[in-house]
């Protein structure tokens, strides 16, 4: 099996080490055992998000981490977890125990949402998440939380985002969701707005 992968958008040499990590998680399938690689669309949604971003994160002092997954598929959560939890350890083997702010799209929402209790974790941003009304919120716990949704999103559910967003109030420090207006899934049409929420939400966790 292939092993998960990051890509790193780091400070100049010159620049010192940075005062935290965004660590971006891409989307998936349900269930896929096919191999993450080049011809991944949700991966290569992510990466131009990255591209995108990681400047203006830079500026602010801030690395910019993308986690390629083995697989896929969320399959149960046999796999993205896992791969969730290793890069997490990789940014304190880089940096040591600086604030990570996860920045997830779809399945790696839901996969942000697992991984958040931990330690280096201060909060969630999910871009069209999936989230399932039901799904634990335990991790979330003094955790910030973001979600921002479509109205159009005809592959994950704004209604079952509002209805996890409301749960997780009960543990989080903070929970809310953005509505993005008439837009769907794979932020594509107004890529600015959804640029300038992952910005906004994951600068305001990490200051």
């Amino acid at each position: 099996m292939n092993q998960p992968a990051l890509t790193r958008h780091d400070l100049a040499a010159d620049a010192g080490a940075p005062r935290g990590v965004v660590l971006m998680l891409h989307g998936g399938k349900g269930r896929s055992v096919a191999p993450v690689d080049d011809r991944s669309l949700s991966r290569k949604r992510s990466l131009a998000m990255q591209a995108a971003i990681a400047p203006d994160f830079a500026e602010a002092g801030l690395s910019t981490w993308l986690l390629s997954y083995r697989l896929r598929g969320w399959n149960d959560a046999d796999g993205p977890i896992e791969d969730a939890r290793w890069a997490l350890e990789e940014v304190r083997r880089a940096f040591g125990e600086v604030p990570v702010c996860l920045l997830g799209h779809s399945m790696g929402a839901r996969t942000s949402i697992h991984v958040a209790d931990d330690p280096s974790v201060v909060g969630v941003v999910g871009l069209a998440p999936w989230w399932p009304a039901d799904e634990a919120i335990g991790a979330l716990r003094g955790r910030h939380l973001v979600g921002a949704h479509g109205r159009r999103d005809k592959i994950t559910s704004y209604r079952q985002s509002a209805r996890f967003v409301d749960r997780a109030r009960q543990v989080a420090a903070s929970a809310e969701l953005r509505d993005m207006g008439p837009v769907g899934h794979y932020m594509l049409r107004r890529a600015g707005a959804w640029n300038d929420l992952a910005l906004s939400a994951a600068l305001t966790m990490l200051d």
